[in-house]
């Protein structure tokens, strides 16, 4: 049993679907297929939303661009004229809702959390059956899935970063998929969203097709999870920063998750979460270069001699500093701070502490948000909350960092050779990778030295 994901660089144009439809007409065996939104769609309809906000006589100019793209798109993939006009019907009748959805937003002036997460999941709705329909054209039976009617849910009602209810999926979903795989149907599945306990649309974030498509590969119990996009899988460092970044042939469960975390938008970051401990091999592949190996990523770990697989960056990020005498001495002062951002929807991506100043890494977009949230927390412990908004923060990840001696003394010397000031290191917290947090304008330099130290003349791993 095979899970294919397709990512939204694969739907980028007509050619892009093809090439996309010919990986699985040219596979045999029982498949089921996870697609993302056509590319550039998911920020379309985010751009409809805010329009819609505007003016209700908005709505009919973002549904003429939204229908538009896909009929557009329905015209260049078939070449049966009642194909094409069946396909031209079923995009019509799957975007009344979106439509009605819009209209709602303008006439009350509101869009709240799940109603965004309901029309952005339009994108992964279209792209299914498109996707389906090239398929039955191609003389490969297939059938558009919705993840919400098929038994994707949540457990938790949040609309962006759900967590899957593994253990319900598990149970519904495969009595709706195998009859279909015993068919030989391939089913298209929306990627990226679910539904809540309440009944309600929710998204598993960005890259979240990824993580919807490793649910289904445990709710399957896949041997194989094939998250195919337009790039080589994970490399030696960004290729954006660095062009000689070399291909990373293999990874462990864990060092996937965490230059994902760190960084590395390829992947995201909860994708290998519902396979650890099944025997499931995930295989990143490039839709361009199909014979490439692209990137393994397995349950063994792999150590090598100079330890390093990856180097990655994040410059999305923003660092709150709170003061105080003794706020890394009082007692409940961290769970203060982490319930108030809760509350205010600013997620932590990192704390480091000392006797008089406590340190969070959060996301660029929520930091203000997180500034005005301290403004007011105890007064009598904390002095002032800064927020440094000018950094980046650089990752170093490999399987046996924590134990192999001299590791973090070249990282800091590469770096110091560069003249690049270091305003945190944070070593530790996971036994494969460390980070730093240096000033923006300095994030290629650290890259680049960190890369020099361990890749330079060093064979692929």
């Amino acid at each position: 049993m095979k899970v294919m994901k397709l990512g939204g660089g694969c739907f980028r144009d007509a050619d892009h679907f093809r090439r996309s439809a010919s990986l699985i007409t040219g596979r045999r065996g029982r498949m089921l297929v996870v697609v993302s939104a056509v590319y550039g769609v998911t920020d379309l309809l985010y751009r409809a939303i805010d329009s819609a906000l505007v003016s209700e006589q908005q709505v009919p100019r973002s549904m003429l661009e939204i229908r538009t793209r896909h009929i557009s798109l329905a015209d260049e993939l078939l070449a049966v004229a009642k194909s094409k006009q069946c396909l031209s019907h079923e995009i019509d009748k799957k975007v009344e809702p979106l439509e009605r959805l819009l209209f709602g937003i303008a006439y009350t002036g509101e869009a709240s959390a799940s109603v965004r997460a309901h029309v952005v999941s339009y994108g992964e709705r279209l792209a299914a059956i498109l996707m389906a329909a090239l398929l039955r054209e191609q003389g490969t039976d297939a059938q558009a899935l919705d993840a919400d009617a098929v038994g994707v849910v949540t457990i938790d009602e949040l609309s962006d970063n759900a967590t899957a209810d593994l253990a319900t999926i598990r149970r519904v979903l495969p009595s709706i998929i195998n009859p279909l795989l015993d068919r030989k149907t391939v089913p298209v599945v929306t990627g990226y969203f679910g539904r809540t306990p309440a009944g309600r649309i929710a998204t598993f974030g960005r890259n979240g097709s990824d993580y919807a498509a490793s649910v289904l590969a445990y709710a399957l119990e896949a041997d194989t999870l094939e998250i195919w996009k337009d790039v080589n899988g994970f490399m030696s460092a960004d290729p954006k920063l660095l062009p000689g970044a070399q291909p990373t042939g293999r990874l462990s469960f864990y060092e996937a998750a965490e230059l994902s975390y760190f960084g590395a938008k390829i992947l995201h970051p909860r994708t290998v979460e519902p396979l650890v401990g099944m025997t499931t091999a995930i295989y990143m592949r490039n839709l361009f270069d199909p014979a490439s190996p692209g990137t393994e990523i397995t349950v063994q770990a792999e150590v090598r001699n100079d330890v390093i697989k990856s180097v990655t960056s994040n410059e999305d990020i923003a660092l709150l500093r709170i003061h105080g005498p003794g706020v890394g001495f009082k007692s409940g002062i961290i769970g203060a701070i982490g319930d108030r951002l809760a509350s205010n929807g600013v997620n932590i991506f990192s704390v480091l502490t000392s006797q008089t100043c406590i340190n969070l890494l959060v996301d660029k977009e929520d930091a203000a948000r997180g500034l005005n949230a301290l403004a007011d927390l105890d007064g009598d412990a904390i002095e002032r909350v800064d927020l440094e908004d000018d950094v980046a923060l650089v990752a170093v990840v490999g399987e046996g960092l924590r134990h192999t001696q001299g590791i973090a003394a070249r990282v800091f010397s590469a770096v110091s050779r560069e003249q690049v000031n270091v305003h945190m290191i944070a070593s530790g917290a996971s036994e494969i990778a460390s980070y730093f947090v240096v000033s923006r304008a300095d994030t290629e330099k650290a890259v680049r030295s960190v890369h020099r130290e361990f890749f330079d003349n060093v064979g692929n791993g």
